[in-house]
């Protein structure tokens, strides 16, 4: 009994039994299986959460694809309607064009048709004074006259 190491072990069981009668080891076993518990749980909601942000995550990629087609759709029909809306200009500026060129060459053309008349009545009236200076010189007398008077106005009928 003079034996310290007797007394070491006498009072490591003595420890240990007070330990097991007041209950430590069942306490420490319950906190470190509620510590587990809960680590546990929060284990199982990181799973969920990051479950639920890849759930997310996928939503807003579908809808940002979704987005980049409605854009893009977008951005084609402006395109198309752009080119319809040139093609129409173009259409309109030709036929303003046509329209306006048909406009001058009918005034071109009434324009030398009046230049035209003109032309023969002044060329008529030429013909019928020198015609009738010719004949006043030729023919004298009232005969002459009316005869001069006649003719004129047979000329002035048959060139207008």
């Amino acid at each position: 009994m003079a034996n310290p190491t007797f007394w070491v072990g006498v009072a490591f069981v003595i420890f240990f039994g007070l330990l097991f009668y007041y209950g430590v080891p069942g306490n420490v076993m319950n906190q470190l299986d509620s510590r587990g518990k809960r680590i546990a749980d929060e284990l199982a909601e990181a799973q969920r959460l990051r479950q639920d942000a890849e759930k997310l995550l996928k939503e807003f990629e579908a809808k940002r694809a979704a987005a980049e087609r409605e854009a893009a759709e977008i951005v084609s029909s402006a395109k198309e309607e752009a080119e319809r809306m040139a093609r129409e200009a173009q259409e309109k500026m030709a036929d303003f064009v046509t329209r306006r060129t048909a406009s001058a060459e009918a005034k071109i053309a009434q324009a030398e048709a009046q230049a035209a008349a003109e032309v023969r009545a002044a060329a008529i009236d030429a013909a019928v004074k020198a015609s009738e200076r010719v004949l006043r010189q030729e023919i004298t007398g009232n005969t002459a006259a009316s005869l001069v008077s006649q003719g004129l106005n047979d000329v002035r009928s048959k060139l207008q």
